[in-house]
């Protein structure tokens, strides 16, 4: 079995689509846009993939970098857990260091913490994402 687009969610107004890949049957994914969010994040195994818009129709595009900083490109990955707030505890507590904090921001409830590369890692609550 190969993973599969499960979801695809678009933020015109932001300029960025995520996209949520798993190892699942086309068949189980349900068509509602509500029932397939909740569906989504009760999956094991979901990789969110996000793609911040424009080096795709940039002329001067040199190439890829961790999509931090511009040309914006690969932006980072995210993983659900039961409770942020619980979850950024403890990573504060290790020493993660934060690139947003869950109530930063316009995306209230999510948080963003780099990895020892310096790659962005989203921490997201399945229960804030259903109505997307």
């Amino acid at each position: 079995m190969q993973q599969k687009l499960l979801k695809q969610m678009d933020f015109p107004a932001m300029s960025f689509s995520i996209y949520f890949m798993g190892f699942e049957k086309a068949d189980d994914i349900p068509s509602d846009d509500v029932e397939k969010s909740k569906w989504l994040f009760s999956r094991r195994g979901c990789l969110e993939l996000t793609h911040n818009w424009g080096t795709e129709s940039d002329p001067e595009f040199k190439g890829y970098h961790n999509g931090n900083t511009d040309p914006r490109g690969f932006g980072h990955i995210g993983i659900s857990v039961p409770d942020v707030d619980a979850a950024c505890e403890r990573f504060e507590k290790l020493g993660a260091k934060f690139i947003k904090k869950p109530n930063d921001g316009k995306m209230k409830g999510l948080a963003f913490v780099q990895d020892p590369d310096g790659y962005w890692i989203e921490i997201l609550s399945p229960n804030n994402m259903i109505t997307y």
